[in-house]
């Protein structure tokens, strides 16, 4: 795991307006490493650390406690790798503070931070809006891909829609 470590608060950096750039929280799933905004973020916990209860069904765990916050949890490993996977010690969740609510979503792994300008990200090849319109580009920085996702688009898809997963 990279430079962020669990069971930590995420607060604005306050260095953030220094360059041009936006900061992206990577994580793994299924292989692939993806980036969401990291303003979004606002807590990362590992899986087994997190009080559950009230199972859920396939990709949403259920539901958990978080400094008093009543959660739902959802397994973005079985949503975009399409199979339950076994947790294990690597597995994250993040903690998001979305327009609409907050929610966890569990993760193969959080990689770190990564600062982006506009000239290192470009359009994701073939996603021309539709049913894939919360992809934001692919960012690259030294040497890594990392596909970028608006989260709060992501997680406000209607689960009846059949979406194609990059």
């Amino acid at each position: 795991m990279g430079a962020v470590r669990q069971g930590t608060t995420m607060h604005q950096d306050t260095t953030q307006a220094r360059s041009a750039g936006k900061e992206f929280l990577s994580f793994t799933l299924g292989g692939l490493e993806y980036g969401l905004d990291f303003s979004k973020v606002q807590e990362l916990r590992v899986l087994k650390s997190l009080e559950r209860f009230a199972a859920g069904s396939e990709i949403v765990e259920g539901v958990a406690v978080s400094r008093g916050v009543i959660m739902p949890i959802v397994d973005m490993r079985a949503a975009f790798c399409r199979q339950a996977l076994p947790t294990t010690p690597m597995t994250d969740v993040i903690i998001l503070k979305l327009s609409a609510c907050v929610m966890g979503m569990v993760v193969d792994g959080v990689t770190d931070v990564v600062t982006l300008g506009a000239e290192q990200i470009s359009p994701i090849p073939g996603a021309g809006g539709g049913a894939i319109d919360y992809l934001i580009g692919l960012g690259v920085a030294n040497g890594r891909r990392l596909i970028l996702v608006d989260i709060d688009r992501l997680m406000s898809i209607d689960s009846a829609v059949q979406r194609q997963v990059a």
